[in-house]
């Protein structure tokens, strides 16, 4: 008879402990234990490892062939994922209910099938009516992309191993039965865990690309153990943005490409289209009001303009509150406080409200002059031109300093319709014609952009 562990797993980090302890001795985090019971029996012999199997490699006996990446066409997805999917990625996307990760793989396995690929589309959470009337709805109808409704993990890899597509797309780990482990529901700790190792193995020793899509918890993080973002080979996340109704594709990790890179989407009836030209939306979009500024912030090796929107108002309390998304908080502090310290501006005694509009981060320093201006223009209340983007480093010091990236943002820029550029004087833009362009020398030519 089959012997039982009870062992408890941090959720956040995978933290093994015997017992349920409040706070996680690895990453500090309180009340994530959760309880899991190991099976002990005994493993098949179809799974033991014999050490006389085991053959050492020189490096020089390697070989270093890279396999043709398999190209979807879909170029948003293509970028993000570092130029195509290789032979024997392991993937995993994840975002909110409904953001529409099935959708895009539907997309994406049609799109990969007319590119002669043979694609697995295991649907464990609907059922084949409903996958059916969703790929007819997108136009995902390709013969050599073949469905399945099976939810036990063991039988998905049978057939993974004995037919070798050259694609396997899961829609959801969570939904997946793992029948070895009988002590366990589908989506616990347990279950994530032997899912991902067992479909880890399938990848690499059978050179079939899997993708699985997963859970997200209210923090907006992925779902299940962090061992499970330690084996997949890259992270994406499929973020809704509400301003624009676009979604936003993110590799936060990535073994075959850069990470940080994005793409954009719009959903609409006939599925994910793709929106190549983000840049000239934002800009439309883009608010002539005091407090608003543009900036372009390189996301991957990607230019995208960004609106950052500033609210300074008189504080009615002792200590002045500092609110700020989408850009790390001392950074508009320390901007504050040069304004405040060269410009005679009593910043310190404002309330300050700080976002980055459309759900981006950003963190690089060539946003701080943006920032400068957009904090003058709501303190003042006078608005900058339409149309106007900043583009600079401030120092401690009050200098206005160039970016080391510049010549990507202004070329981006002057596409896209800005018509007016305001920067550091050593700034070399080029070719590039707008209307105006002001070079800046230190935070005191600041004030001559708001005449009274």
């Amino acid at each position: 008879m089959a012997k039982q562990k009870t062992v408890y797993f941090c959720t956040s980090c995978g933290y093994e402990s015997a017992r349920w302890i409040g706070c996680c001795t690895a990453c500090n985090e309180w009340n994530t234990f959760s309880e899991f019971k190991e099976s002990k029996t005994p493993k098949s012999t179809a799974t033991k490892r014999q050490s006389s199997n085991t053959t050492m490699h020189a490096l020089e006996d390697i070989s270093t062939e890279q396999s043709a990446r398999f190209i979807s066409g879909i170029e948003e997805w293509d970028r993000v994922s570092g130029g195509g999917i290789l032979p024997g990625a392991f993937i995993i996307l994840t975002g909110d209910p409904g953001v529409g990760k099935s959708t895009l793989l539907l997309q994406l396995g049609n799109a990969l099938a007319e590119k002669e690929q043979t694609v697995f589309y295991f649907s464990s959470e609907e059922s084949l009516q409903q996958v059916k009337n969703r790929a007819i709805r997108v136009g995902a109808a390709h013969s050599k992309m073949l469905f399945s409704d099976q939810t036990h993990l063991e039988a998905m890899l049978s057939i993974a191993r004995e037919q070798k597509p050259d694609i396997m797309i899961i829609d959801s780990i969570q939904s997946c039965v793992v029948e070895s482990d009988e002590y366990s529901f589908p989506g616990t700790i347990g279950q994530l865990r032997t899912a991902a190792f067992e479909l880890m193995r399938v990848a690499k020793e059978n050179n079939i690309a899997i993708i699985i899509t997963g859970h997200i918890t209210k923090d907006g993080t992925m779902a299940g153990p962090k061992v499970l973002e330690h084996m997949v080979d890259a992270v994406f996340y499929l973020q809704g943005d509400d301003r624009f109704e676009t979604r936003i594709l993110r590799a936060v990790k990535n073994r075959f490409g850069t990470i940080n890179e994005i793409g954009f989407f719009q959903m609409n009836a006939n599925g994910m289209s793709q929106v190549a030209d983000i840049n000239e939306l934002v800009l439309q979009n883009a608010s002539v009001s005091p407090g608003a500024a543009l900036i372009c912030s390189l996301e991957g090796t990607r230019p995208i303009l960004v609106e950052v929107q500033a609210l300074c108002i008189e504080s009615k309390f002792g200590m002045p509150q500092r609110v700020v998304s989408g850009i790390d908080h001392k950074r508009v502090v320390l901007v504050a406080a040069i304004l405040e310290k060269y410009l005679r501006i009593k910043l310190s005694s404002q309330d300050i409200f700080f976002k980055v509009t459309g759900g981006f981060t950003v963190k690089e320093t060539g946003s701080d002059l943006g920032i400068a201006l957009a904090l003058l223009s709501s303190y003042l209340q006078k608005p900058l031109p339409a149309f106007t983007m900043a583009l600079g480093e401030m120092s401690l010091t009050g200098h206005i300093k160039p970016i080391s990236s510049s010549e990507k943002q202004i070329i981006e820029a002057h596409k896209f319709g800005v018509k007016n550029l305001i920067t550091s004087h050593k700034t070399v833009v080029g070719k590039n014609k707008f209307e105006s362009v002001t070079g800046l020398r230190s935070v005191y030519d600041l004030v001559a952009l708001f005449p009274e």
